[in-house]
């Protein structure tokens, strides 16, 4: 047979196992069985069995589980309300008022969670009803949650950046340490574009109340927690003082005690945020095994190697490359969620970036906001759909809402591909690890 033809055909039953319904996952597993099956002359059962092993036997993926339960235990304490009450005194004159707070609140929060789509139901559930209450431009408040909430995936802790670490043997803090400045960009990007906004059309963001600066101090204690949890998960991270999994480890510590101190830390809690966090667990570690095992098997002809010589006997520039790809992600965002495109890709992809002078570290900051845009693309952005059931809004009214902030992110990864000592001045000076 063919090397392309086969290919077609193994990537094309992956494509109708998920539009029956089947897991990713499962999919992935069930196609890389079939693939070994034809591809390598070993036995396929012995194979899986080493693959399932080894893919996941990685100190790298230990921090993952806990950076997860982290996020779930603050998603259940009161920390984003001190978060959105604390930073509102300080936007009240500012153009867009606390549309500013929005964002404010889902990067410190996504500094301390890691998830996207928790960053925006946690901050959607405070602030989408405060904005409707100060009649609040209702687009703008919807667009801006689902842009900030993305930010999940790049603020450090970040998933996406522990799977991309893991399947490409980079450091795990330094991507965390890279991900710092371009995601305090994308989060000043969406401020300035509310800013412009509410400049020209002030009924955006009516004035409802005025704050002293008294108000303003007294906010800041609410700020503390979630400040210590940054600083003890971040600051130790650049300081050398420990490593991602010990970070992780410190940052469960640091979420149980806040939550024991707002008092929302009970019996109940503490097993529904274990639950959550062990589910995400192993649905991330399902779709990872499945890929490692089609990536294994797609490896024996030298598939990856093919498509690598393929791209660089086109005689394009390496940017161009980089547009191809880019490209080819936003278009697989319409599709897959974030940890299922870069467990299928990153085998083929990432040589060819390799080969090309791109730095690793830089490429996993790239690859990440293109897979935060994947997060308010349809049919598949999850953003959409987190919205959608805070607000019970129709699906195509907020597509259109994000529309902005879609072009926002794509401004974000522009930047970060200019300048991109951005992402790696950070991990360039970092100590330790």
């Amino acid at each position: 047979m063919d090397l392309y033809v086969a290919v077609i055909i193994v990537f094309g039953l992956l494509f109708v196992l998920l539009a029956l319904g089947l897991w990713m996952g499962a999919a992935l597993m069930v196609v890389g069985f079939l693939a070994l099956n034809v591809f390598s002359p070993h036995s396929p059962g012995m194979i899986m069995a080493t693959i399932t092993w080894t893919a996941n036997n990685s100190y790298a993926l230990t921090c993952l589980p806990l950076f997860l339960l982290m996020g779930d235990i603050l998603y259940h304490s009161a920390l984003s309300e001190n978060i959105f009450a604390a930073s509102a005194p300080w936007f009240s004159r500012v153009p867009g008022r606390l549309l500013h707070a929005n964002i404010l609140a889902c990067t410190m929060f996504a500094a301390i969670s890691g998830s996207s789509a928790a960053t925006t139901a946690t901050i959607g559930k405070i602030t989408l009803r405060e904005f409707k209450k100060r009649n609040y431009d209702s687009s703008l408040s919807i667009g801006s949650l689902a842009g900030a909430g993305t930010l999940g995936l790049l603020i450090p802790p970040s998933i996406i950046l522990i799977v991309y670490g893991s399947l490409t043997g980079q450091s795990v803090g330094r991507l965390f340490m890279a991900g710092i400045i371009p995601g305090l960009i994308v989060a000043m990007l969406l401020s300035g574009y509310i800013a412009i906004r509410a400049t020209l059309r002030a009924e955006i963001a009516p004035t409802t109340e005025q704050y002293t600066w008294k108000d303003r101090i007294y906010s800041l204690p609410k700020l503390l927690p979630a400040f210590s949890i940054i600083f003890l998960v971040l600051g130790g991270l650049y300081l050398g003082w420990f490593t991602p999994t010990e970070a992780a480890a410190i940052g469960v510590a640091g979420a149980l005690v806040v939550s024991y101190a707002s008092r929302r830390l009970n019996y109940k809690v503490l097993v529904n945020s274990v639950k959550a966090a062990l589910e995400t667990t192993c649905m991330i570690l399902l779709i990872y095994t499945g890929a490692a095992l089609l990536t294994t098997a797609v490896a024996y002809p030298g598939i990856p190697e093919k498509i690598a010589e393929g791209i660089t006997a086109w005689g394009l520039s390496r940017y161009a490359v980089l547009i191809i790809f880019g490209a080819f992600y936003l278009m697989l965002g319409c599709l897959f969620e974030g940890v299922s495109m870069l467990v299928m890709t990153l085998p083929i992809v990432f040589p060819t970036i390799v080969g090309l002078g791109f730095d690793p570290i830089w490429f996993g900051i790239y690859i990440t906001i293109l897979i935060e845009v994947a997060q308010i693309t349809p049919p598949v952005g999850i953003n959409l759909y987190v919205i959608q059931n805070l607000t019970g809004r129709d699906i195509g009214e907020i597509i259109k809402a994000t529309v902005p902030f879609f072009f926002l992110l794509l401004a974000g990864v522009t930047i970060i591909t200019i300048w991109p000592q951005l992402a790696l001045w950070l991990p360039q000076i970092m100590r330790g690890h």
